[in-house]
C-alpha cells in the first residue's frame, strides 16, 4: 500500500502531515500574484514543504489510513513503516523518490536530503478551480500612433503630446472671443444664481415648517380649565412664531392664556391639514420682524419655538 495518496489528501485540510521517523510535510499559504514578465496572473495557493527533523508520531497520518483503508492502527502504523523502508532504501541506492501529486526527493552530495515540490493540483481549497489567466500585452505605442493619425484628419486633438504643438495663435482667438462674452455671461448668471438662490430658502423654510409641523409634541391629556375670556380675531399677518400644536382646540386655548399672561399677543390659528391648532406667540407682516422675535423668544428660554409662514 502506497501512503502518498493519503499523505496528498490530509493536506488540503492541515498544515503539517507527519511520516513517523522520516519527516513532515508543511503547507504554506501565498497571497496571489501577477507576473508582468509573461502577463500571467496567479491565484493563491498552498506550497508544500518538508522537514526531516519533524519525525514523531502525532497520529494524524495513522488515523486516516486506518479510516480509508478500514484497517486497525496498528495495521496503519505497520504500513507507513514498510513505506518508510522502502523510502530510505531507495534513497541509499542513490535514487529519486517520486510522490504523486507531492513532489521527489533525493539525496545531494553533501548527503542531505532535497525535496523538490511538484504539486500539479491546489492543496488551498478555498482557491478551488481557480487557474492562472494570461492576458494579452496591452500595445499602448501602437495605439497613440493610431490616435496621431486620426488627428491629422480631425480638428480635435486627442493625445497630450499633439496638443503641446498647438500654436499660440488659436490660444490668442480663444481668449479674445471669451473676453468679448465675458461680461454679458456672467451678468446673466449672475441674476439667475441669485433667483435660483431666493427660491431654494423659500422651499428650505417650507420644508422646515413642515417638518416641525409633522414632529410637533401633541398634549393628549385635557389640561385644567381656565375661564379666560379669549378673543378670536382673523389674523392677516403672514408672519408667525409658533410655540406650539395642539389637537384639541381646549387645550390649545388654553396655551394662548397662558401666554398672553406671560405678555405675548398670543393666539391660535384655524385647524390646519394635519388637524392640529397652532398657537402662536405673534403674528407679524414681514418676516424680518418675526424672525427677530422668534430670536429673541428663544433667548429668553423656549428654543423650540419656530416660524411658519403662511
Amino acid at each position: 500500500m502506497t501512503i502518498e495518496k493519503h499523505i496528498s489528501a490530509l493536506l488540503y485540510r492541515y498544515q503539517c502531515v507527519t511520516v513517523p521517523a522520516f519527516g513532515a510535510f508543511l503547507t504554506e499559504v501565498r497571497a496571489a500574484r501577477l507576473d508582468s514578465a509573461s502577463h500571467t496572473f496567479y491565484p493563491p495557493v498552498k506550497v508544500v514543504s518538508f522537514n526531516a527533523n519533524v519525525k514523531n508520531n502525532d497520529g494524524l497520518l495513522a488515523n486516516h489510513i486506518a479510516q480509508q483503508e478500514k484497517i486497525s492502527y496498528d495495521a496503519a502504523i505497520a504500513a507507513i513503516a514498510t513505506n518508510v523502508q522502502e523510502w530510505k532504501a531507495t534513497l541509499e541506492n542513490l535514487d529519486i523518490i517520486f510522490l504523486k501529486n507531492i513532489g521527489q526527493m533525493g539525496l545531494n552530495a553533501e548527503g542531505s536530503l532535497v525535496f523538490t515540490p511538484d504539486t500539479p493540483v491546489n492543496y488551498l481549497a478555498e482557491a478551488f478551480g481557480l487557474g492562472k489567466v494570461v492576458s494579452a500585452e496591452i500595445k499602448r505605442e501602437v495605439y497613440k500612433a493610431e490616435v496621431e493619425a486620426l488627428e491629422e484628419r480631425a480638428p480635435i486633438a486627442f493625445t497630450p503630446g499633439r496638443r503641446r504643438n498647438f500654436s499660440l495663435l488659436k490660444y490668442a482667438a480663444v481668449f479674445a472671443l471669451i473676453t468679448g462674452i465675458g461680461t454679458v455671461a456672467f451678468k446673466n448668471y449672475y441674476d439667475y444664481k441669485i433667483a435660483a438662490d431666493t427660491l431654494a430658502v423659500q422651499n428650505n423654510v417650507q420644508a422646515r415648517v413642515e417638518q416641525h409641523m409633522q414632529s410637533a409634541s401633541f398634549m393628549l391629556d385635557p389640561l385644567p380649565a381656565v375661564v379666560l375670556p379669549v378673543k378670536h380675531e382673523v389674523i392677516s399677518q403672514p408672519y408667525h412664531v409658533v410655540a406650539g400644536a395642539y389637537k384639541s382646540a381646549e387645550n390649545a386655548d388654553t396655551a394662548v392664556a397662558g401666554l398672553i399672561k406671560a405678555g405675548y399677543k398670543a393666539h391660535r390659528l384655524e385647524l390646519n391639514k394635519h388637524h392640529l391648532y397652532p398657537v402662536v406667540y405673534g403674528s407679524f407682516e414681514t418676516y424680518e420682524e418675526a424672525r427677530q422675535s422668534m430670536n429673541e423668544i428663544h433667548s429668553t428660554g423656549d428654543r423650540d419655538a419656530w416660524l411658519l409662514i403662511q
